[in-house]
């Protein structure tokens, strides 16, 4: 039998160059599974590139979910796109040689499920914070099963899925695009697999890190809400992460910032295509553990 073919997009700003090499190290070693790699630059030329691997310039930094998208473009348009595709952040690690055979072989058990997620870690194998559980349910980080977000730069999806819903929306630029696509899926009638039993590794860095994340995040949360859930579910659902964002900015920071994305949000949520999603998909989402009201 041959062998699984998984592309791998890799984004970069060579920014942070020793985690990029030491991610780059685990994931040629990966076994199993035949990997083809494109690294693309988001405002830069990539500086770290393995052999073979493809290259994609973007003169200018057009965000993380486009440049993930021109990855993906240019792996299909090489000729002969393999059936999976894996986001890999240029900082997160493979622990072992076996992690994408593994994933491959839990997508292939679960063929309903569009996007396999990883269990994502500190490098001591062990902290797993809640926002990198793909579920409300996090308390217990090990347990697998059916899901309706994905934690975005560490997930293997399936290309005909990735295609079909149109891929990352790069409007977007930054935050939530995973709930975007995972919401897009859902709706186009595919779920999504936690599979806690394999691991990946990341530095344990928090969102809060980035300028933009106050404003963006606030601002996106308006703007896929109105873009994926039907008219009655936007209010229920932006009045609960209301309450919780502007929560966590009183205590964070970030408060300005917040309100100031809050604003633009709803002040462009007409700029944003609607595609409600029907009732079965909100059933569905329900159903899965996260009902498009949290």
């Amino acid at each position: 039998m041959s062998r699984p073919r998984v592309d791998v997009v890799v984004l970069t700003m060579n920014d942070r160059p020793a985690e990029e090499a030491a991610a780059q190290a685990t994931l040629l070693a990966q076994s199993g599974v035949d990997v083809r790699v494109v690294v693309v630059g988001n405002g830069c030329k990539p500086e770290l590139v393995p052999p073979g691997a493809l290259t994609v310039f973007l003169p200018e930094n057009i965000g993380i979910p486009g440049g993930r998208n021109a990855g993906a473009d240019a792996l299909h348009e090489a000729g002969d796109p393999a059936d999976w595709l894996y986001f890999l952040d240029n900082d997160a690690r493979f622990p072992r040689p076996d992690v994408l055979a593994r994933l491959v072989a839990e997508a292939e058990q679960h063929p309903e499920a569009a996007w396999v997620q990883p269990r994502l870690t500190g490098p001591d194998d062990v902290t797993t914070p809640r926002r990198w559980v793909p579920r409300l349910r996090a308390a217990n980080p090990g347990r697998p099963g059916r899901v309706t977000s994905m934690t975005e730069g560490v997930v293997l999806i399936r290309r005909a899925a990735f295609d079909a819903v149109g891929g990352w929306e790069d409007q977007l630029f930054l935050y939530h695009e995973g709930f975007d696509l995972a919401w897009r899926l859902y709706a186009a009638g595919w779920s999504g697999w936690y599979a806690a039993g394999i691991r990946m590794h990341h530095p344990l860095t928090t969102p809060a890190r980035h300028a933009l994340y106050h404003r963006l995040a606030a601002r996106n949360r308006i703007w896929i809400a109105y873009r994926n859930l039907p008219a009655p579910f936007i209010p229920l659902y932006l009045g609960a992460w209301t309450v919780i964002t502007l929560a966590r900015a009183v205590r964070g920071g970030g408060l300005r910032q917040t309100l100031r994305g809050m604003r633009e949000g709803w002040t462009t949520r007409r700029t944003q295509p609607r595609r409600p999603m029907n009732r079965r998909t909100v059933y569905r989402l329900t159903a899965a553990g996260r009902p498009p009201v949290i």
